[in-house]
């Protein structure tokens, strides 16, 4: 880590492509570096001039006297592998090239990239770039704006790294309109060398870095992201917003897990085992960061709201519940102290409306008697402005509230306009305030998740006896015929193998056989195709359900015969036939292997209706016990397995055995490409959950 000291702390910068014209980034660069006051030797490099804004300037790398740290590169794209040669034999450290023209523009920029890494790596450099807007270190002792941008970063424990250099400006802008310090920034470009895993990492050492903000478009290496994040998260915590959500241009995937795959979900999943707060926009991100930055990690989710105005409270209401927040009641003793205090036309609920007339002395009883209530981990006051009240005093007052509680403020001020004096006095007294309640309930929420992150317990992989010797003979039978889909009697089987419990079955070839094996099972029984051409076998009509006594049986045997037509030359018509479960919960277990992350695991309510609910969860693998538990109670759903209203709550043992089992067998067979089991029948019964259909897609 600390081959990056050469970019963040260097002793001394080249500007190669240096000029003295206004509006070139040569000259913007060089002139940041003299504006802010850099720490150190600033050494300008141009072919043609002597003098660059007052400073001598040399015509190589190779001409300056002194030993260059950094080299900033700022020339034409056919230009840069022999300015990178000449920063090689000077025994430069590191460089940032901001030229564009390599990787991003395809064709022949994918090759002179390549070289220019070959000879980064042959000189034994560290790069930043290509195609980036530049680097800053805050510290005092550095005080480093390596970038082409005009915001002036302020002072703080941020460290924010970007991959678009088109946002840099307006990020380090954005941070300063809501007074927040960076310790540092970074651009990365195109990522040739230095990634966004080796700052996580190079930020998780730095005393200066209370935060990490991570703006990305694409994970270079989501191991290796996934070990740093988890360790970086234990004690510093790490934002990020990852664009690419959409599905444009998504492959179609032939079973209900590769449907429910998004585009997205294997980023989701990552960052959410790593610890690392998601945001959907570089706003949001922002409004978590104001909080991070400013106020303590709530220790729970109860809610306190303060207003002055009813409308606000509601809509901060509604927001903070659908973002799974909590709003208790007060409590007996806090009515009592507020009664005593304030006017009988106070509604005494939360949220607790102050009225439009609420002044200091109003707020500061209210804010007080929450505060002291055990029920409440963080405070929402909210204040809109009336033209009887000063926004400064209740600005002090809320510092002065805020200053007597170790509990979070997050403060909502309506209409008194953007950094208007009281959000000033707030910020500065390092209290993050809000334009709307909406923005305060997504971050609290955030927010909360990390919390629970933090909380949890560390987990255990366990290993279970299984055999993989059946599943190497069923994998390899499939393969030899040039079958890539395994289900029925195979399907089933592979599960067994793996100790998954599964509805029994008979494999039948005619009606006879078909009868023999449902007057063994028991009506009423179910009948399905056994052939690997139809994988969607209702929407093929080839299930049979509730079939009652032997002339249905042959009744439906002969018309899903007649229906399927002439199979594929060598395979037999056969149908599996399984007692009819009519007790317990539908649910679906599903595998599918992302090509960015790997095999991902899914869970969620199953049948027939999967697809349109979609109330699945997603998890990288491979899976601890603490995370298939966390990944069963992560459903909207998940009330119906836990004894909603009077109902027998769900064996939740066997659903998380039945997921770190299947975790297990696609960390022994990376063949399995999808893997779809559906229904998995659960109930408070051990013996009546089962998985009663599956299928497996292999390579």
């Amino acid at each position: 880590m600390k081959s990056l000291d050469c970019i963040f702390k260097p002793q001394s910068i080249a500007v190669i492509g240096a000029s003295s014209r206004r509006h070139t980034i040569g000259r913007e660069i060089l002139h940041n570096l003299i504006d802010y006051e850099f720490n150190g030797k600033i050494f300008p490099v141009n072919l043609k001039a002597g003098v660059i804004h007052s400073i001598k300037a040399y015509s190589t790398v190779l001409h300056v006297p002194d030993a260059v740290d950094l080299a900033i590169i700022v020339v034409p794209s056919k230009a840069v592998l022999e300015v990178a040669r000449q920063c090689g034999e000077k025994g430069v450290k590191g460089i940032v090239v901001i030229s564009a023209g390599f990787r991003e523009i395809g064709g022949a920029g994918i090759k002179l990239e390549q070289e220019l890494v070959k000879i980064v790596k042959k000189s034994r450099m560290r790069m930043v770039g290509p195609n980036c807007f530049g680097v800053v270190n805050t510290d005092p002792n550095i005080r480093m704006n390596a970038t082409f941008g005009k915001a002036r970063p302020k002072p703080g424990n941020i460290s924010f790294v970007s991959q678009s250099g088109a946002l840099g400006e307006a990020i380090l802008n954005f941070g300063d309109q809501l007074n927040l310090g960076f310790s540092m920034f970074c651009s990365v470009g195109n990522k040739a060398d230095v990634s966004g895993n080796d700052l996580l990492e190079y930020w998780h050492y730095d005393k200066k870095t209370g935060i990490t903000l991570m703006y990305l478009e694409s994970f270079g290496n989501p191991n290796r992201f996934t070990r740093i994040a988890r360790e970086v998260t234990k004690t510093k915590p790490v934002v990020a917003v990852k664009s690419g959500r959409t599905a444009q241009g998504a492959k179609a995937a032939s079973s209900h897990t590769g449907a429910l795959a998004g585009a997205d979900v294997g980023t989701d999943a990552l960052l959410n085992q790593c610890g690392v707060m998601r945001t959907s926009s570089i706003e949001e991100l922002f409004d978590v960061a104001m909080m991070l930055t400013r106020q303590p990690i709530p220790k729970g989710n109860g809610v306190a709201i303060v207003t002055n105005a009813g409308g606000p409270g509601i809509l901060a209401t509604d927001a903070l519940i659908n973002c799974g927040m909590k709003l208790p009641s007060l409590s007996t003793t806090v009515k009592k102290k507020l009664k005593a205090a304030l006017p009988p036309e106070v509604s005494l609920s939360n949220p607790l409306d102050l009225v439009a007339g609420a002044g200091r002395k109003e707020f500061q009883v209210a804010l007080d008697a929450v505060c002291a209530d055990k029920n409440y981990h963080t405070i929402v006051p909210i204040f809109v402005q009336p033209i009887t009240i000063d926004e400064n005093e209740i600005a002090q007052t809320i510092i002065d509230a805020n200053k007597k509680t170790k509990k979070p403020f997050l403060v909502c001020f309506m209409g008194v306009g953007f950094r208007s004096p009281g959000m000033e006095m707030l910020m500065e007294h390092g209290i993050p305030v809000y334009i709307f309640p909406e923005a305060i309930a997504k971050t609290l929420a955030t927010v909360d998740n990390y919390r629970q992150y933090l909380n949890r317990k560390k987990g255990k992989f366990p290993t279970f006896k299984v055999n993989k010797t059946v599943v190497e003979k069923i994998i390899a039978r499939n393969l030899d015929s040039g079958s890539k889909s395994i289900i029925g009697e195979d399907a089933l089987d592979i599960l067994k193998a793996y100790g998954i419990p599964i509805a029994p079955y008979t494999i039948a070839e005619n009606g006879a056989e078909a009868v023999r094996a449902a007057s063994k099972i028991g009506y009423p029984v179910v009948m399905k195709l056994n052939s690997p051409q139809i994988l969607h076998k209702t929407e093929a009509r080839a299930v049979r359900v509730d079939i009652r006594n032997d002339k249905e049986l042959r009744s439906e045997f002969n018309d899903l015969k007649k229906q399927i037509g002439k199979l594929k030359k060598g395979e037999k018509f056969s149908v599996v036939m399984q007692s009819m479960i009519t007790e317990g919960v539908e649910t679906v277990i599903g595998v599918l292997s992302d090509p960015a992350f790997g095999p991902l695991i899914m869970f969620g309510l199953g049948g027939i209706f999967v697809e349109i609910m979609k109330d699945v969860a997603f998890r990288v693998t491979p899976l601890s016990d603490e995370r298939a538990d966390d990944m069963i109670r992560s459903l909207k759903s998940f009330p119906l397995l836990d004894g909603f209203r009077g109902s027998d709550p769900i064996d939740l043992d066997i659903i998380k055995d039945a997921l770190l089992r299947i975790s297990q067998l696609i960390g022994d067979f990376d063949q399995f490409i999808e893997i779809d089991i559906n229904p998995f029948i659960v109930s408070g019964k051990k013996g009546m959950c089962k998985a009663v259909d599956a299928r497996f897609i292999i390579k």
